[in-house]
Formats: C-alpha cells, structure tokens, sequence
C-alpha cells in the first residue's frame, strides 16, 4: 500500500529525516516508534508533504505521489490524523463529519456516519454538541471519525493516544484494531508500546531521524535488553 525509500527531510538548513525506508502491506497496521524527538512526527508529516522540505521517494498502491501536495495526497486515498487533532470547535459533531466527505472509492465500502456511529457510539450521543465543547479524548474520536469520511485507502495517525485517559485509549484502541480488521492499512506513529503492540504486527523504531530497528512485536519483546536501549527513558 505504501512504500516511502530514501526520504530525507528538512526544516530550514537542518536535516532531521535520514534516508528513511520503510513500507505498510495492504491491510496491515505498522508502529512507528521512538523516544521524543526521534522523528515520527515528521516522518509523517513528510510523507503526506506538510511541513519540512523533503526529498525522496513515496508510493501508493505503486503510484509514485513523491511530487503531489497535501491535497492531492488526501484524494489519492492518504488519510492524516494530526497529533494536535485541528478540529473546527464552532462547529457540531455532524458538521465537523460532513467537511471530512469525500466520495467512495470503487471497490470499496464507504464510509457513512452511521457506520462512524457504530464505530464510535460515543459521537452518536453527540451529534449535535460543538467540538469546542468537547474532551480531548472526543474530539479524538471526532478527527479519526472526520477522517474516515474521507474514505481513505491509508490511514496516518500520529500519536491518538497522547495525553487521553486509559479508558478512551482503549476505546480508540478497538476502534482502530476494527479498522486493520476491515482491511485499512494504518501507520501508526505510537510512544505507548503495549497499545502499538495491541493494534500492530510489526514495527520501525526511530533514533535520530533513522530507522535503527524493523521486524515483529515478538522480536522486539524477546530482546528486552534492545527493546529497553531503543525506547526507554
């Protein structure tokens, strides 16, 4: 679904991404981890061409996308679920949910706000309630639910459980494991390593804007001593 070679990325003079290689099968959800400031943010960021200047190669189901804006990326089928969550706060549930829609893709199920509702019953109880009025962990559900309308093939999330309760983790933990289910593809930029393991097969860890580690969650849970060296405080 996705390939991304020789990516580098920067902001300004400075290089933060080095020679970045990775790749998420259809239907498979993969972990990006790493301590703060590895760069999974950017990486992200740079793969649906926000932010930092890059250089290097990124494809879609095959198609070379290296050269299309941010827009054109939405509409090849990349769905991005931004750290910050950048939801419209004047705006009510539904009507945050009908700026995300974009017309189903052939051969696949569309996305619908009564399937977003199934999925997340939490936003049904809300629908007409304004994103400003919300929790954090609500207005997460509403930006994943707002990019799902968009019916993508791909599907980024940066960091959905940062600063949320564990009972909302979970939640949206089960939502996105529903997701992989379904046949989406997701890579998931993740600090929480026992809900990327609960969500994702394999993993890339990032240290200073490389890839210094990919393989299975097993792999990295039967070396503690690695696993500890890459991702502990």
């Amino acid at each position: 679904m996705l390939e991304v070679a020789h990516l580098d990325a920067f902001y300004g003079h400075a290089q933060i991404l080095h020679d970045v290689a990775l790749e998420v099968r259809t239907g498979e959800a993969l972990a990006l981890l790493g301590r703060n400031g590895a760069g999974k943010s950017t990486t992200l960021r740079a793969i649906i061409a926000q932010g930092p200047r890059r250089t290097g190669q990124v494809r879609l189901e095959g198609r070379d996308v290296s050269r299309l804006q941010t827009h054109d990326l939405a509409q090849a089928g990349i769905g991005y679920v931004p750290e910050d969550r950048r939801i419209f706060t004047d705006l009510t549930v539904m009507e945050n949910l009908e700026v995300g829609r974009r017309p189903a893709r052939p051969g696949h199920a569309p996305w619908t706000v009564e399937r977003l509702f199934a999925l997340f019953p939490n936003l049904a109880e809300m629908r007409r309630r304004r994103g400003g009025e919300m929790s954090g962990g609500e207005q997460q559900m509403l930006t994943l639910a707002r990019t799902l309308m968009g019916n993508p093939l791909l599907l980024l999330l940066d960091e959905p459980s940062e600063g949320l309760a564990p009972r909302i983790v979970e939640q949206i933990a089960l939502a996105v494991t529903t997701l992989k289910r379904e046949g989406l593809s997701i890579l998931l930029c993740e600090q929480n390593l026992h809900v990327a393991g609960l969500i994702c097969d394999r993993a890339c860890v990032m240290a200073r804007g490389r890839i210094v580690f990919e393989g299975t969650f097993a792999a990295l849970a039967d070396d503690p001593a690695r696993r500890d060296a890459l991702l502990s405080v």
